[in-house]
């Protein structure tokens, strides 16, 4: 007997493997791990042999194995084991995992890809670590094989990709494999560089992106164990390295780092996970830190991977906000409410005098509209549940409908601001295209270039120039950047999100990290309110004291990942009939359902979210509940609901 499980999308009560007849013929190849053909549903599909049994809890007439497509054992019991974890913790269904785990076959390369492994390499010299407090002592326990784990906070103007590498290539000197995530292809270019010099070709790129051919080609090599390191996008948070002895997810607060399939994993989860099972170490690094990160080193089960302060304010440039001095104000009394004040133009000039470029940030596009305190431009926020308000359009017996929670429904038509005691609300919209035109007529003589979208630059030359980008666009400046001005500062923190001054932050690091040291006249201008935390934590360059402020804020208030919460997409009906058949944990804590302003796909009825939030001990039972409960709905053919948990956007 065969138990396969089949790569076709199935109902979720039909999430499990079953069991075929393996035919003389196929004795020898028809080994655990390798892809075959079945007949399913009286078609021919594509599936995996996950055991082999004597005897079958079946009682009718079994089918037979019509082919073993290879006799390449894909999927191991460590991969299967991995995938299974992953489906439970986000409630999805196996075969879903798998197919973002194993790649499709190609023949061809099953021929080619490398079998033998390379002689181990040579421990590298890393004395940039020792900037770091206990980071040599990371790098020897990483040597050792121990499973030690850090949450890295990269210093400014670190060139993170060779510290990766150094990282990558102790573990391989070690005798183990390394794995290594960034969010995308400009990062991966940078980090291939830097390995290759010192790996060669023991290390290989997953992604995504890739030809089919070269892909399977590198993720068998990785499987083989011919290559000890794996370097790619989301795509290779599954890749099967073999003796896995370091994980390192770069920048893990980027939405990139999400996959947008179902059952939607994260890579810093899966790669925690991974780590964990297989007493690997683990690195979580970026110039700026997450909740989860910070959570991370809170619980003590990572130690904080930090340089000194000495250190730090070397290495950092000069950080201006908007209001942080009397004689700033007093020069420039329009400072709070211009986009550039005059601030800005001073920094701009100064860098460009001495002939370097400078960074303009402005927002990626026009976000959700998000309303505000129209005084002092506090975000404006349930009194129930703390989410974000918004205007939900339409009349009510003649007059426009006042504003409403987003998460919970609430409506909310006698708002008072928390900080100020206004009454007034306001919503704030910004223009990427226009910054450019305007800076070209601001600084006449300068050339102005542009890095977003489809056009993404590289590298600048360390010559006077304006580059005006998006966040994530910033291009990589010879030398550093003279200066950074970072644009929209108010609307950045306004964003209707839970994360949205987390993600500002992170992207305000990531810029200024590519500014010159203050020392050499870097300035970083953020055009937000001195008195913010945010603003706060990049002036003083400590994304640590921001992240643990965030945590307890989250603790506080009942949100991740402090607490699970699960976001529940469908119709009304159907996600009434599911809150009655789901046996949800204890502490489960239901918000909404509120309307989502779209409609099913026969346009009958408007789709809805309900919101589930539980305590962290609870997730896994959160998980399995709602699993369950989808597998009754789609025994009954009954309309099927989108399940994320812990998603990055509650609404």
């Amino acid at each position: 007997m065969a138990r396969v499980l089949v790569d076709v999308p199935l109902p979720v009560h039909l999430d499990r493997p079953f069991d075929y007849r393996v035919p003389e013929r196929l004795d020898a190849d028809a080994r655990a791990g390798c892809r075959v053909r079945v007949r399913f549903r009286g078609k021919l599909v594509d599936g995996y042999l996950l055991e082999r049994t004597e005897t079958s809890d079946f009682k009718g007439n079994l089918a037979w194995l019509e082919r073993v497509s290879s006799p390449e054992p894909v999927l191991t019991p460590e991969m299967l084991a991995q995938v299974r974890a992953v489906a439970h913790r986000y409630g999805g269904m196996l075969v879903d995992v798998l197919r973002l785990a194993i790649p499709p076959r190609s023949a061809a390369a099953e021929k080619s890809a490398r079998r033998e492994p390379l002689p181990v390499p040579p421990r590298p010299e890393a004395p940039a670590w020792q900037r770091y407090q206990h980071g040599q002592s990371f790098l020897d326990a990483l040597h050792a094989g121990r499973p030690a784990r850090a949450v890295w906070q990269a210093l400014p103007g670190e060139d993170w990709p060779a510290r990766l590498a150094e990282a990558a290539a102790t573990a391989a000197a070690g005798g183990r494999g390394a794995l290594i995530v960034v969010p995308d292809h400009r990062d991966l270019a940078r980090l291939h560089t830097a390995c290759a010099a010192l790996l060669g070709e023991d290390v290989v790129t997953l992604t995504a992106e890739s030809g089919p051919a070269e892909r399977y080609e590198h993720w068998l090599a990785a499987l083989r164990g011919a290559a000890r390191v794996v370097i790619g996008t989301r795509a290779a948070m599954f890749a099967p390295v073999r003796d896995l002895g370091l994980a390192v997810v770069w920048d893990d607060g980027d939405d990139l780092h999400s996959y947008p399939q179902v059952p939607y994993p994260h890579t810093r989860d899966v790669l925690t996970q991974r780590a964990h099972t297989a007493g690997a170490a683990l690195i979580v690094g970026g110039f700026a830190r997450t909740a989860e990160a910070a959570l991370l080193a809170e619980s003590g089960w990572a130690r904080e991977l930090v340089a000194h302060r000495t250190e730090v304010r070397s290495a950092a440039p000069r950080v201006t906000s908007i209001g942080e001095d009397d004689t700033q104000l007093a020069r420039d009394p329009a400072a709070r409410a211009a986009r550039l004040p005059s601030v800005g133009f001073e920094a701009a000039r100064a860098a460009l005098k001495i002939g370097a470029p400078v960074l303009v940030q402005v927002p990626r596009r026009g976000y959700v509209p998000a309303l505000a305190c129209g005084d002092c431009r506090e975000r404006a926020r349930c009194r129930r549940c703390s989410g974000p308000l918004a205007l939900p359009g339409g009349t009510e017996e003649g007059m426009p409908k006042p504003a409403a929670c987003r998460w919970c429904g609430a409506a909310e038509a006698g708002f008072k601001c928390p900080q100020c005691g206004s009454r007034r609300l306001r919503a704030i919209a910004v223009g990427a295209g226009r910054t450019a035109e305007e800076l070209g007529r601001a600084f006449p003589g300068f050339p102005v270039r542009t890095s977003g979208a489809g056009d993404v630059l590289a590298e600048v030359p360390a010559k006077p120039a304006l580059i005006v980008c998006t966040p994530g666009a910033e291009p990589v400046a010879e030398g550093g950047y003279g200066a950074a001005l970072l644009l929209d500062g108010r609307t950045m923190l306004g964003r209707p999100e839970l994360r949205a001054a987390e993600t500002a932050l992170r992207k305000w690091f990531a810029a200024a990290a590519l500014v010159r040291p203050a020392s050499e006249g870097g300035r970083v201008v953020v055009m937000a309110e001195s008195s913010l935390q945010p603003v706060q934590a990049l002036v003083r360059w400590d994304p640590a004291w921001y992240a643990a402020q965030e945590l307890a804020e989250r603790a506080e208030l009942g949100f991740p990942p402090a607490r699970r919460v699960a976001a529940v997409d469908g119709t009304p009906d159907a996600i009434e009939a599911l809150l009655d058949s789901a046996e949800l944990p204890a502490s489960a804590e239901v918000l909404g359902p509120v309307p989502l302003g779209e409609v099913d796909e026969d346009g009958s009825s408007e789709r809805e979210r309900l919101i589930v939030r539980v305590d962290r001990s609870e997730g896994r039972a959160l998980a399995d509940s709602l699993h369950a409960a989808q597998a009754v709905r789609a025994a009954r053919k009954a309309t099927e609901l989108q399940v994320r948990l812990d998603p990055l956007e509650m609404l």
